[in-house]
């Protein structure tokens, strides 16, 4: 999956859910302008950061093997 891809995701959930990009910072302590750099697909988050952004937006992040 290609990082824009990851920030529409996060960005259609996030709306859905009501929550705005700062308050989704301030609830995952992740910096703003990294939410937002994420969401349009500017960011390439570590594993640590979309496992606090997920778990807020009650999302899974699943890793699959290229070419399986």
């Amino acid at each position: 999956m290609e990082t824009i891809e990851i920030g529409i995701i996060i960005k259609n959930r996030r709306k859905i859910l009501a929550i705005t990009q700062k308050d989704l910072s301030e609830i995952t302590e992740v910096a703003l302008h990294t939410v937002s750099d994420i969401e349009s697909g500017k960011g390439n988050p570590t594993i640590a950061v979309l496992s606090k952004i997920c778990d807020v937006l009650g999302l899974d992040i699943q890793v699959a093997v290229k070419g399986e």
